[in-house]
């Protein structure tokens, strides 16, 4: 049995296919997509990757309720499929708003689908999608011998997270979450239940994150930290105790079994691992959202790649607390702050919003390889400073994961006075108690040419995610 199909763009594609499959004169177009795939064993994930519009004048019929053209219009896009081993689909309007495949979409697709998968050969889906006039989508998948499948939901990242589900209106929801539709209506209450979500860090930040989130509903959590429980940090992880810190108890086992605990319908993956981690990388790649609770530079620079690659939104959070240095002031603390970051594929990047730099994303892969060099680089001038334990206090890390946690939910369930461009990132300050918010930035050069590549060798072009097969 194949796994469950899903179909992720941008907000920008989203944009351009709309303009372009509604020009105003009231027939259908179409369009192909080609996408690149996350190939997983819980859901098999397609993302838009490159979009080969279908002239309107070479179309063969052109209206209200059908067109036709000719194949040969399709061949490039095949070669490439086949030799990129890419999924294709088709899509087409529907201006007369019928939210369903009509009998004329059957005959085609009856021809198209098998035609395209004994083109490109291999164990891949292509499909067959329908755009709405409010620009909803829906879709279908073919995988050669078996009958077409529905893709399970088609998602937009963009300044709102939208999410159109084949079987929407479906699910029963508990009654412990009525609480929270008198804030949200029973649509995004239905997302969040359907809505997987990685956590990277379980620690300061995470462990609160993930706590709201299982609280909220959320369907199924993938959480990634590889260290064990000590001392210090009982004070900031929600539900750990001392027993687990004589027992050397993962922290994803502690965090991951009081979600267990509470029973309230979120499925738990615990991945203790390290995120630069082949696994970690296919495991978090097949779910909808990716929130990070990590303070290193290579760390965080891999999640805003991998979230391009996969075409995911990522709420970045971090905090800083700087302990005042004087002698006078000992014990005081001189900076309480944090941001959190909403990045999407495409746009800016914490590299291009100045956070880091290549250079130090270098710098920190150095470190977490071989510690003795990048000591001794710094002993020498060639690498200013290194990252020290801050200070950790649980409220002012609550804060933070509140923050970013209702910032996901404005996403779902646009709720704030402006629009949620103007809030690309939300930066807090307890000592001076303001928050600051600035709007999305001009589009990363590093980044933007890598959105929907999917599933590559190495993962992320990255060598140290090269895959070891066994001799």
């Amino acid at each position: 049995m194949k796994p469950p199909v899903t179909l992720s763009l941008t907000a920008e594609q989203h944009d351009r296919l709309r303009r372009f499959l509604f020009p105003g004169d009231g027939k259908e177009a179409v369009a192909l997509i080609v996408c690149g795939r996350r190939a997983g064993d819980r859901r098999h994930r397609l993302m838009v990757r490159d979009i080969q519009e279908v002239p309107y004048d070479s179309y063969l019929e052109h209206a209200a309720q059908r067109v036709t053209w000719s194949p040969e219009l399709i061949e490039p896009v095949l070669d490439r499929a086949l030799a990129e081993q890419l999924s294709v689909i088709k899509i087409h309007s529907h201006p007369n708003g019928l939210a369903a495949f009509s009998p004329t979409d059957d005959a085609g697709d009856a021809q198209l689908l098998p035609m395209i998968h004994a083109w490109v050969e291999g164990d891949i889906p292509h499909g067959s999608a329908v755009m709405l006039p409010d620009g909803q989508m829906f879709g279908r998948v073919y995988w050669g011998s078996e009958a077409l499948q529905p893709i399970t939901a088609v998602n937009v990242v963009g300044d709102d997270l939208h999410f159109w589900y084949a079987d929407a209106g479906s699910m029963a929801l508990p009654s412990f979450v009525a609480s929270h539709a008198q804030a949200f209506d029973a649509g995004t209450i239905e997302r969040l239940r359907r809505l997987s979500v990685a956590v990277i860090g379980c620690s300061g930040t995470g462990s609160p994150v993930i706590e709201q989130l299982f609280r909220l509903g959320v369907g199924e959590l993938v959480i990634v930290d590889d260290d064990r429980m000590e001392e210090r940090n009982v004070n900031r992880i929600l539900n750990s105790t001392m027993h687990d810190v004589r027992d050397r108890r993962p922290k994803v086992e502690v965090v991951g079994d009081a979600v267990r605990r509470a029973d309230l319908g979120t499925r738990v993956i615990t991945l203790r691992k390290n995120l630069w981690d082949a696994d970690v990388i296919r495991a978090v790649a097949q779910c909808d959202v990716v929130i990070g609770a990590m303070d290193t530079v290579d760390g965080r620079f891999l999640l805003n790649t991998l979230a391009t690659y996969y075409t995911m939104p990522y709420f970045d959070i971090g905090v800083r607390l700087v302990a005042a240095s004087d002698r006078a002031n000992q014990g005081g603390v001189q900076e309480v702050c944090g941001t959190i970051h909403y990045l999407q594929p495409g746009r800016s990047s914490l590299m291009s919003r100045g956070l880091f730099t290549m250079k130090q994303v270098g710098e920190a892969g150095l470190q977490r390889h071989d510690p003795t060099a990048h000591a001794r680089q710094i002993e020498d001038g060639y690498i200013a400073g290194a990252a020290a334990h801050r200070p950790a206090v649980i409220s002012v890390n609550m804060f933070a994961a509140s923050l970013a946690v209702n910032e996901l939910l404005a996403r779902l369930h646009p709720f704030r006075e402006e629009t949620n461009r103007a809030y690309a990132s939300v930066a807090f300050s307890l000592s001076s108690m303001e928050l600051i918010c600035d709007s999305e930035e001009a589009p990363c050069g590093i980044l933007r040419k890598h959105v929907g590549q999917g599933d590559t060798s190495p993962l992320l072009r990255q060598l140290e995610l090269t895959e070891r097969r066994a001799a």
